[in-house]
């Protein structure tokens, strides 16, 4: 559906024109006439679907709307579990609000940068606050920051924020905002935790699914490559050299491994670069901004790659190591096949890998051929599982003769 037949103004319609957004994604057309409504909406979307655009545009429809009252004072707070994905949704206020006649301040709030430069532009009055949560804690307890006046609280990739200890956080934010607001929740899965969490926020809200259709997934051709763990890399810059790929992100299971395998690839002459969470706010940005620019064809990363960032043009995602959680394999292969465009990940996996992986198959609901390499074969043998010997009666405490020792002690 056309962007101009779902409520929004001409200033803004012109400007997604200007920016090449013609058609509204699924989730778009479904959340922006609810949030233009004032209802609480509970989204659940794949990656790489439009998520943030669906409430960054109604959003900015009804401030608009508002007549200008003086210092500008916090209306909308938008909390992300990235420092990337917090920047990226900030800009994406800022891009399509600039035709706005009236305009609007947005600041974002990160970690790894002069708290005293956030604190200070926060103070001279802004309309919109994207943050991480524990940044944004910080400046709370400082007693710096006066959310009294918001209207709109969006968590964006809540299910993610939830891996961060989010729930804690929560109920300290949720003492400082009014309980009278428009509560919007975008998340790529609906866990458990979430759903506990989600009933603290909104009682009611209007729950939009966009089911296993994105054309981002159907669009990756999927590849299972068995390797030896010590050849994965030898193999890797044999497909990097026959296939030629543009832009290519590999994810590694750790921060240490990242740093040493580009390391190790920069050594071989190859192009490449780390880009994980101990790097500086500085480091990070000018790595993801060298990548997106097209100044090296090769990004080694941790999951932090994984969710909510909009890297165009990604050729070829690889999982080096495969991702812990099922859930997460589709996360990171949506960071190829993006707007319309075909993808490729591949996965490689050795006798250790073969049971997690038919895991991440069932959970997908996908089955994929197992290829080998010539020259790259999987050697040797899978690992015999044996059992461990049984336990011994008597050798140990039982839990309830801890839980009565504990009590005893506690009652002295």
């Amino acid at each position: 559906m056309p962007f101009s037949k779902l409520g929004l103004s001409q200033q803004i319609t012109t400007k997604l024109s200007q920016e090449d957004y013609t058609q509204a994604t699924a989730i778009q057309e479904k959340v922006i006439p609810l949030v233009l409504e004032g209802k609480d909406v509970m989204a659940r979307a794949q990656t790489g679907s439009g998520k943030s655009a669906s409430f960054v545009l109604p959003i900015l429809e009804l401030l608009s709307r508002k007549p200008k009252e003086g210092k500008a004072k916090i209306r909308v707070l938008v909390l992300t579990p990235t420092r990337e994905l917090t920047q990226q949704v900030a800009q994406t206020f800022m891009t399509f609000g600039t035709n706005l006649d009236k305009k609007l301040k947005v600041v974002s709030i990160i970690g790894g940068t002069q708290l005293g430069e956030q604190m200070t532009a926060i103070q001279k009055g802004c309309d919109i606050v994207v943050a991480t949560s524990g940044r944004l804690l910080e400046i709370i307890k400082k007693q710096q920051i006066n959310l009294n006046k918001i209207e709109f609280f969006v968590l964006d990739e809540a299910d993610k924020m939830l891996d961060l200890g989010f729930a804690e956080e929560l109920e300290i934010l949720l003492k400082e905002i009014p309980e009278k607001r428009q509560n919007l929740l975008f998340s790529a899965t609906y866990p458990q935790k979430m759903l506990s969490i989600a009933s603290l926020i909104t009682k009611e809200p209007k729950e939009v699914t966009i089911e296993a259709q994105e054309p981002t997934v159907e669009a990756i051709k999927q590849r299972v490559i068995e390797v030896n763990r010590d050849n994965r890399g030898p193999l890797l810059r044999h497909l990097l050299e026959t296939n030629k790929w543009e832009q290519t992100l590999v994810f590694m299971a750790n921060k240490r491994a990242t740093d040493n395998i580009a390391a190790k690839f920069r050594k071989y002459g190859i192009k490449a670069d780390s880009f994980h969470g101990d790097l500086t706010q500085e480091e990070r940005n000018y790595t993801l901004d060298a990548f997106k620019a097209k100044k090296f064809p090769i990004l080694f990363t941790t999951d932090i790659a994984s969710r909510g960032l909009d890297i165009n043009d990604i050729s070829c995602v690889i999982n080096f190591d495969l991702p812990r959680s099922p859930a997460d394999y589709i996360h990171r292969i949506g960071r190829t096949g993006r707007a319309g465009k075909s993808g490729l990940a591949i996965s490689f996996i050795d006798h250790e890998d073969q049971a997690h992986f038919k895991l991440i198959e069932k959970r997908s609901n996908i089955k994929l051929e197992r290829e080998q390499i010539e020259g790259f074969e999987l050697q040797g043998q899978a690992p015999i599982k044996t059992k461990g010997p049984a336990p011994v009666k008597g050798k140990g405490k039982s839990k309830k003769d801890k839980l009565r020792e504990k009590a005893a002690r506690e009652g002295k």
